[in-house]
Formats: structure tokens, C-alpha cells, sequence
């Protein structure tokens, strides 16, 4: 069992901004994901993509619909389907409130509201649950928490990680951080990219030990690159990491 996995309902983030119990699961939809990690059709349409500590987002889903070759990988997987819906539903009732009362602190240029934010994480909640819970997308939900994943190796060409990594910095130490990119370059096929959101922690400051990744990853012949998000909402947060594995000898 990994540090995430065994931590999942142990910690209790104290900080001035978000105050988080154990690790959300979100509920953030295809719209969502295309603006927070500034996708374009290009890099959709040919796409083999996982969603990596994916939680009830419906990203999936979409991508299914879509006819994408899509896998959504998270630890909560390993509940029962009923356990783990009504996890979802919990912590959409609780995150909406903790939103509620930053209001003024969030950027609402994109939901244009609160109850628009809320709105689009029920229906995102939604279409999960049609998309978990149907017998013929089962392999599509994998059980499984960074920094080790049952993948193969160089199986993706397009790897997403949102508000797990940086984000859960007093808890997950460097060490976690290097290991699971690490792991995320694994499973990443060479040329492919990786793409992580956002650079902030809960206290929304930047992720400090930054630099230290970044020189620890230039060992690896990745190549690093900053993107703008187009999904404004953490006070601060404009960029998202991108990784593209160098390409074989």
C-alpha cells in the first residue's frame, strides 16, 4: 500500500486556505479538464489517456463517449461501487461548503457562480456514476494510487494528474513527489506528455520544492514545459507542469 493510499483518511491539511480531511474526490467534468490542462484537439484525437488519481471526475466517461481510448486510475476504485458513489457524494457536500466560505477568494471567471461550480459537479458526479457502475467500462476504472501503478510500461501517450501532486505538499513529501513522476514517466509512452495541475498547495502557494524536482528530473531526458490553464479558480494558479518523455535512441 503506498503513503497515498495509507493516508487517504488520516490527514487533516491546516493552512489559510482550502482545509482538507484526507484526500478529495473530486467531481470535475470533460469541459473542466480541457481548460485546466489546456487540451487541444490534437492531443485528443489520437489519444491513448489516464486520468491518475481521477477520484468521481467524469473525464472518463466523456473520453469514452468519445470513442478515446481512456483509463481512469484511483485508489478509492477498491471499494465497493456503492462505497465508493456515496464517498463522492460526501465529499461533494463537504468541498461545496469549504467553497462557500472562500467565496471571495476564487476566481469565477469560467463557473461565472457558486451554484453554477456546484451545479457542474453533480452533473459531472452523474455521468460517473452511469460510466462506473456500467459492467461494459469496468476495466476502464483501475484501483490503484501513485507512486505505483499496475500499467504497463509506455501504454499512454497523454498522462493527467490533477490536485493530488504539489497540491498535498505537508503531506506527500519529495520524495513521493520524484517517485510517482517518475512512475508517470513509466507508464508514459516516449514522446508522449504529462501534464500536472496545479503548482499550488492547499495554502494556494506555489509547490516550494519545485526547483529540487526539476533538477532531479533532468536526469531523465524529459523534456519540461509551463502551459497556462484556461480553467481560473485557486487565488494565484495560472500554470500547469507539462513532461514530455524523450523519445528512444
Amino acid at each position: 500500500m503506498s503513503k497515498y493510499e495509507q493516508s487517504r483518511g488520516n490527514h487533516v491539511q491546516q493552512s489559510n486556505g482550502y482545509h482538507q480531511i484526507g484526500f478529495a474526490m473530486t467531481c470535475r467534468s470533460w469541459e473542466e479538464y480541457i481548460r485546466m490542462f489546456a487540451l487541444q484537439e490534437s492531443d485528443l484525437s489520437s489519444a491513448s489517456l489516464v486520468d491518475v488519481a481521477a477520484g468521481a471526475a467524469s473525464f472518463t466517461a466523456s473520453a469514452l463517449e468519445r470513442g478515446i481510448d481512456a483509463t481512469a486510475v484511483d485508489p478509492l476504485y477498491a471499494l465497493d461501487q456503492q462505497s465508493v458513489l456515496q464517498h463522492a457524494r460526501e465529499e461533494l457536500a463537504q468541498s461545496g461548503a469549504k467553497i462557500a466560505a472562500l467565496k471571495q477568494r476564487m476566481d469565477w471567471s469560467y463557473y461565472g457562480s457558486y451554484e453554477r461550480y456546484q451545479e457542474r459537479r453533480e452533473q459531472s458526479l452523474a455521468k460517473f456514476t452511469a460510466s462506473f457502475t456500467d459492467p461494459v467500462q469496468k476495466d476502464r476504472y483501475i484501483a490503484a494510487g501513485l507512486p505505483t501503478l499496475p500499467l504497463q510500461d509506455d501504454r499512454f501517450s497523454l498522462v493527467l494528474c490533477s490536485h493530488l501532486l504539489f497540491l498535498y505538499e505537508q503531506e506527500l513529501d519529495a520524495a513521493f513527489h520524484m517517485a510517482s513522476i517518475l512512475e508517470l514517466l513509466r507508464i508514459c509512452r516516449p514522446g508522449g506528455q504529462i501534464r500536472i495541475y496545479p503548482l499550488f498547495n492547499l495554502a494556494y502557494q506555489p509547490y516550494s520544492k519545485m526547483e529540487q524536482l526539476l533538477t532531479e528530473l533532468s536526469g531523465t531526458g524529459a523534456q519540461i514545459s509551463w502551459k497556462n490553464t484556461r480553467l481560473p479558480f485557486i487565488p494565484g494558479s495560472k500554470q500547469l507542469l507539462c513532461i514530455t518523455k524523450a523519445l528512444e535512441k
